[in-house]
């Protein structure tokens, strides 16, 4: 529920605060006195686009502060400032919005800043606006759909599911299969580019492992000559020494001859032979493998200049395909699979041609079953808008909503909605959008909400000028049913109709003032008197008579009586 909307630099409003109630609130003022102005600011409170152009001449901003009271039961809402990290205080949501003349919009709920678009979430859990706007939006067949959806006494939803997905997987398909169809000569070229450097991968006949086997011989023959002189040099020092000094296996064989001769005089040098022997081992091991290297090392510049060619080939097919051979290797493997499947393109074509007519047979068939679900719907809700408008005033009225199930499919499904209509008995029923005046469209909008309303948990609901060219008895009728609405949940009405002022359970009036040449909105609660005042004003024009005002002391009584009753 709305507890209380501040606003600040709103159009000709300066600055105002109000304090709403439950059941009835309702606002009367003279045109241009600034009604639509305060629609406008909780418009602005809970989502809606806002002009700069609201911004009061003179003012640097526009603000407004929107205080909502939330119960147990407001489960969806809950939900929603959960899932957005926005806390709840005392069951309590604080909107907050302002927009500077450069265009910055800042949003905050319960001092959480949050987007615009979050705000406008939030504000469709929270409010329900319905006016003059909407009532023309009823003659749009996309609305129709939407209203018969939203009615739902059957759960459709499942079926509703089912058809999107299926839905989406037909476009998907079929939108693959244009692009595929598109691309006949991109593929031919294709082909080319993927053949050439198949044949560039294979003729180098890769192996795994090559490249790294080439730079170590590479390594070698590029200093065998260094590596010669070394393994020669190391040789001569394990065997002949150097500098008149003996080799090293020469000198080890000379010191085992005298551990073997200093152990038969004292055991204690057996250890150090036997460490000895072992050493001896080892490095006659060592000589052994130079000795054996030098023999087989074969220097060949040939050779050389091969390997480094074969190098610099492997490097080019780097360059192009990968960082590895086996990278190279896997793109060859992957380009082969996608010339394959180029090559069988057209049998590709065909399969994927059945992949679309299965899908969109799916889509149809699920479609259907749809279209025969909101059938029913469409029967039932229109069955229950016929009876709330025998209530409104028009008892001879025939109302249908026929859906047609035709070939234009879209997300929502291949239905189109259509109200049909006659006012009068014996007229045939024909579309709405032809047929309807002013009036009766306002009483169908206010019939349909009344049926719809009992399918939301909005506990705010907006009525705007819904009472336009209606008048008479019917405005009696509507006036009634506006109160039994707001016996339920809070209403916000804008109203000219003294019938639907009378029904109010909390009447503000809005009047417009000029002072230092500045034009200022003020809105006020009426109290009883001046209420009574009002109403005879509504009825009267500007001068109050007693007759206008014994007949609108008469219209709140009925009122006050008709609201007891129910």
């Amino acid at each position: 529920m709305l507890k209380t909307l501040s606003i600040w630099n709103f159009a000709l409003i300066e600055y105002t605060k109000i304090d709403f109630q439950a059941g009835l609130n309702l606002l009367t003022g003279e045109t241009g006195a600034g009604k639509s102005i305060l629609l406008g600011a909780l418009s602005m409170a809970i989502g809606h686009r806002t002009n700069t152009d609201a911004i009061r001449t003179g003012c640097d901003f526009i603000r407004v502060e929107a205080v909502f009271t939330i119960d147990d039961n407001d489960t969806l809402i809950r939900q929603f400032l959960a899932e957005h990290n926005i806390l709840l205080d005392d069951d309590m949501i604080i909107i907050t919005r302002q927009i500077s003349l450069n265009g910055r919009n800042s949003v905050q709920v319960n001092n959480c800043h949050v987007t615009l678009t979050i705000l406008k979430q939030l504000g469709e859990l929270l409010v329900d606006i319905h006016g003059q706007h909407s009532n023309q939006m009823l003659l749009k067949p996309a609305k129709q759909l939407a209203i018969v959806d939203s009615f739902s006494p059957l759960d459709i939803q499942p079926s509703k599911d089912a058809y999107l997905t299926a839905y989406k997987h037909w476009q998907e398909l079929a939108t693959e299969l244009a692009k595929k169809q598109q691309n006949t000569q991109e593929m031919a070229q294709r082909v080319d580019m993927l053949t050439w450097q198949i044949k560039e991968i294979e003729e180098a006949k890769l192996v795994e492992g090559e490249d790294t086997k080439l730079e170590a011989e590479i390594k070698i023959l590029a200093n065998a000559e260094k590596i010669a002189n070394l393994v020669q040099d190391s040789y001569q020092l394990f065997t002949d020494g150097s500098a008149g000094k003996l080799g090293v296996i020469t000198a080890l064989i000379n010191l085992r001859k005298n551990l073997e001769t200093l152990e038969r005089y004292d055991e204690a040098f057996i250890t150090q032979r036997k460490v000895v022997d072992d050493v001896y081992y080892q490095l006659q091991d060592v000589a052994d493998v130079i000795r054996d290297y030098e023999e087989n090392l074969n220097y060949s510049p040939q050779r050389l200049d091969n390997l480094q060619q074969r190098m610099d080939d492997i490097d080019k097919l780097k360059r192009k395909y990968g960082i590895t051979i086996e990278e190279i290797l896997a793109y060859l493997a992957k380009v082969k699979q996608e010339l394959d499947y180029i090559q069988n393109y057209d049998a590709n074509i065909e399969k994927l041609s059945k992949d679309v007519r299965v899908a969109y047979e799916e889509m149809v068939e699920l479609a259907s079953i749809l279209h025969s679900k909101r059938e029913i719907v469409a029967n039932q809700l229109s069955s229950k808008i016929k009876a709330e408008l025998s209530t409104l005033g028009m008892a001879d009225t025939e109302f249908s909503i026929t859906l047609t199930l035709g070939n234009n499919f879209t997300s929502t499904g291949g239905d189109e909605a259509n109200i049909l209509f006659s006012a009068n008995v014996g007229e045939e029923l024909r579309p709405l959008s032809k047929i309807v005046s002013g009036g009766e469209l306002s009483r169908i909008a206010l019939a349909l909400k009344t049926v719809t309303a009992s399918k939301d948990d909005l506990d705010l609901m907006v009525f705007d000028e819904v009472d336009t060219g209606v008048g008479g008895k019917t405005a009696h009728m509507m006036a009634e049913k506006i109160a039994k609405i707001a016996a339920h949940r809070q209403v916000m009405c804008i109203t000219h109709l003294p019938q639907i002022a009378a029904m109010a359970d909390v009447h503000f009036h809005i009047s417009k003032s000029t002072h230092n040449n500045k034009t200022y909105t003020k809105i006020s609660i009426l109290d009883e008197n001046s209420k009574l005042e009002e109403i005879a004003r509504m009825m009267s024009g500007t001068e109050l008579t007693t007759t206008a005002l014994q007949n609108a002391q008469e219209l709140l009584s009925n009122a006050v009586k008709f609201k007891e009753n129910f």
